[in-house]
């Protein structure tokens, strides 16, 4: 359990009993229609409240974002970029609104620095493919963490198998938290990349990016950050880590799915080649040869995810309102009461217990199935993620074949991680 002051959070007054709520929980319940829905409902039986815990997977929208894409859909919509009529004008400001939002969201020097994609996996496969195939070749390395999810490992191995370069590995100790001693270790004359995730979708590790980038750039390498797992907890400035590249994909941040960012330093965005080809990418196309358009546009072939985009502008409003501190305040709140109850029950480990970790809780109970739990919780309206989480070389780390993972939201409860707990006690009891 985190036991240390986490200097992201705000800090809370003195109190008797349960913390003072940083804001109205049950008025941000009320913003989000599912959250009210029962599950498990059929004739003769009554459903089951929704308790929502897996929103390191992907988050629920607020009505603030299902409204406005909506909207969009019924009385805006047209194509960007390239219409001159009033709904092309209309929806293309709007567009290009939210580049300006992620740009404020993540502190970046310029909006030309912000690319839109689909997802964090595709930001991943963007640099591998872009800038990994012009500059890594046989005899260079890049360094990544176990930590990482496979968005951040596969897009490295297709380019590997190619370019001949060699993948090296931050090791992590039994709490979860990296080893900087080795990172130091691994950076040398051959490193030409190091990738690495600032949160862990599987333990809540909140890992020391500015640390491992400052290390990194005094051997003059460039440094690109998995932020998916981050944004959604904490305030992020991407030049006060002096990150080169930040990722994070827009489901997990309130938003819809299909729209992801990749910040990248404008200097070495204008070095890098395209990684796709097709409209709105281009300056000018005729069969003796192309020329591109400069950073953002020249990464954004096609039709871009217009309604998706609008989508994350309203979900970045929303949280920004809410205040990113007062979120993280409120799920460290959830985070600490639903670790000190599950540790307390016999036969139930805790799987990364890093101080100021984000609110993951990843845990087995000794003699069950992580999959026969994450059932039998379901039936009682709980929704638990389980598996091996899309990290398969961190699930190895720990000897382990899955684990349940519970992930707080800002619009999560004390009664349902009491919820949380009540399931597990009861699927103890199932099978003893």
């Amino acid at each position: 359990m985190p036991d240390t002051p986490d200097p992201r959070c705000r800090p809370q007054p003195p109190h008797k009993g349960l913390p003072a709520e940083p804001y109205d929980i049950e008025a941000v319940r009320e913003d989000f229609p599912i959250l009210s829905r029962l599950v498990h409902e059929r004739p003769g039986r009554l459903g089951k409240p929704l308790v929502y815990l897996d929103n390191a997977a992907s988050a629920q929208k607020p009505r603030a974002v299902i409204d406005a894409m909506t909207r969009c859909m019924k009385l805006e919509y047209s194509n960007v970029h390239r219409g001159v009529h009033y709904l092309s004008q209309q929806t293309t400001d709007a567009y290009e609104a939210v580049r300006d939002k992620v740009q404020k969201l993540i502190n970046a020097a310029s909006r030309e620095e912000i690319i839109f994609t689909h997802n964090a996996t595709e930001a991943f496969n963007l640099v591998a493919s872009s800038w990994g195939r012009k500059t890594l070749g046989p005899g260079d390395e890049i360094i990544l963490s176990v930590l990482e999810h496979h968005a951040n490992i596969v897009p490295w191995q297709l380019i590997q198998a190619e370019k001949g370069f060699a993948i090296k590995v931050i090791p992590c100790d039994d709490r979860g938290i990296l080893d900087l001693d080795a990172y130091a270790a691994l950076l040398g004359p051959r490193t030409k990349l190091v990738s690495v995730t600032h949160g862990s979708n599987v333990l809540g590790t909140i890992t020391p990016v500015g640390e491992i980038i400052r290390l990194a750039h005094a051997h003059g390498v460039p440094v690109m950050i998995d932020g998916s797992q981050a944004v959604t907890h904490m305030a992020v400035d991407v030049q006060a880590l002096d990150a080169d590249f930040y990722v994070f994909t827009g489901h997990k941040l309130y938003g819809p799915t299909g729209i992801g960012v990749l910040y990248g330093r404008k200097k070495i965005l204008a070095a890098m080649p395209p990684y796709q080809g097709g409209g709105d990418m281009i300056a000018s196309v005729s069969f003796n040869g192309t020329t591109f358009r400069e950073p953002p546009y020249r990464f954004e072939a096609g039709t871009p995810p217009i309604i998706e985009g609008i989508g994350l502008g309203a979900a970045i409003d929303y949280v920004k309102t809410l205040g990113l501190a007062n979120i993280c305040a409120h799920e460290r709140t959830l985070l600490e009461y639903a670790s000190v109850r599950l540790a307390a029950i016999e036969g139930v480990r805790l799987i990364g217990t890093a101080p100021g970790k984000a609110a993951i809780i990843s845990f087995v109970i000794e003699g069950i199935h992580p999959h026969d739990i994450g059932m039998l919780a379901d039936q009682m309206g709980v929704a638990l993620r389980v598996g091996r989480h899309c990290a398969e070389p961190l699930m190895e780390r720990f000897g382990l074949e899955a684990t349940c993972r519970a992930s707080f939201g800002l619009y999560n409860t004390i009664a349902e991680a009491e919820a949380l707990v009540d399931a597990v006690l009861a699927v103890k009891e199932f099978f003893r």
